[in-house]
């Protein structure tokens, strides 16, 4: 890989802080790292490895001399500011839902769909971290046996709204007896008229519900949208429910997979999954093992356990996949991203 200069905007937030972390540990090839936020954060210093890194504003000149630019500061500042990056020679790698469904822009779990990475219009789209770390372990699973449909529920970690979300479920948990009347000002979502209380709860709702009135939300959507683009076929059944739980760090999921092959067997997954890239089978009920949240937080990998066969359904299979949404949710499969861009060039 050759050295390259890199920018980071949203480099005072939960995942942008993740990105330089990775980027610092990875030893990606970076010969320089721009740290870009909003005015207020301008002047700020974040010490990560030996070294100190001051936030400067971002604005369009901000990109000169850049060749990757990780974006994750909100969708409003991607639409901005990525077409001036790539207008100044940057690459972006976008951690927003800005162009996740732009037809011309891939959409990359690298552990999945790595030739979307051929043909780029300069921005390349980061998926959501739900859909992540779902369609990295149905990845083997798809190429060996086939999967005609998905139901995934989601079990999402406060996190993922935020760190604003966390320091209100910090401050409800506090007031058990009060728990009903804890107020409330950030979930389901903030733009959301009404607002419920996370600690001691779980709220079935993530983002808004599409005007529509499908009944379903914009992260249950992008979910079913992005796993289709991303597996390269609009004619898989996918179906989403997610929800919030009262848990910091670390995504769950219970995902109900149809195979196109016949007398597949429980083993069958396990052995598929114990060599899957990134993947971690952790699958022994005698001894109560499977994967938690609480043991997954700060580690790159996908933990995956409780595989059953549906007693139904003979193609049928259930599935129970966690991972930490900050890290191969977000600032991890971002910088993988950058790596194999780096490789094949």
């Amino acid at each position: 890989m050759k050295n390259v200069n890199v920018a980071i905007v949203g480099a005072t937030g939960a995942v942008g802080t993740k990105i330089l972390e990775k980027l610092l540990e990875r030893n990606f090839p970076a010969q320089s790292i721009k740290l870009l936020a909003s005015k207020r954060s301008a002047g700020l210093e974040i010490k990560a490895g030996n070294q100190t890194y001051t936030v400067e504003e971002t604005t369009p000149e901000s990109f000169e001399g850049v060749d990757i630019a990780f974006f994750s500061a909100g969708g409003s500042i991607s639409e901005k500011f990525a077409p001036e990056a790539v207008q100044r020679g940057a690459v972006v790698i976008d951690n927003t839902s800005a162009f996740r469904m732009n037809e011309d822009i891939p959409l990359v779990v690298p552990e999945v769909n790595p030739s979307a990475l051929q043909n780029h219009p300069g921005i390349i789209a980061n998926p959501n971290c739900s859909t992540i770390q779902m369609v990295a372990a149905l990845q083997p699973i798809k190429e060996k046996y086939g999967i005609n449909r998905i139901i995934v529920s989601t079990y999402q970690a406060v996190s993922g709204a935020g760190s604003e979300a966390i320091d209100e479920l910090e401050a409800q948990s506090g007031h058990f007896e009060q728990r009903a009347e804890n107020v409330a000002e950030i979930l389901p979502s903030a733009s959301a008229e009404r607002h419920y209380p996370i600690a001691f709860n779980a709220i079935p709702q993530i983002d808004a519900f599409h005007p529509s009135g499908s009944g379903y939300t914009l992260e249950e959507l992008k979910m079913m949208n992005e796993t289709k683009k991303i597996f390269g076929d609009q004619n898989l059944s996918v179906t989403a429910t997610c929800v919030r739980l009262p848990v910091v760090t670390g995504h769950s999921e219970s995902v109900y997979i149809q195979l196109n092959a016949d007398n597949v067997t429980v083993e069958d997954l396990k052995e598929v999954l114990k060599n899957a890239p990134g993947v971690v089978l952790q699958d022994d009920p005698s001894t109560q093992t499977y994967p938690m949240p609480l043991f997954a937080e700060g580690k790159d990998e996908i933990f995956v356990g409780r595989i059953r066969k549906d007693r139904e359904e003979a193609t049928g299979f259930h599935l129970w996949i966690v991972s930490d949404n900050l890290l191969k949710g977000a600032a991890l499969n971002s910088v993988q991203i950058g790596e194999k861009l780096l490789e094949e060039q």
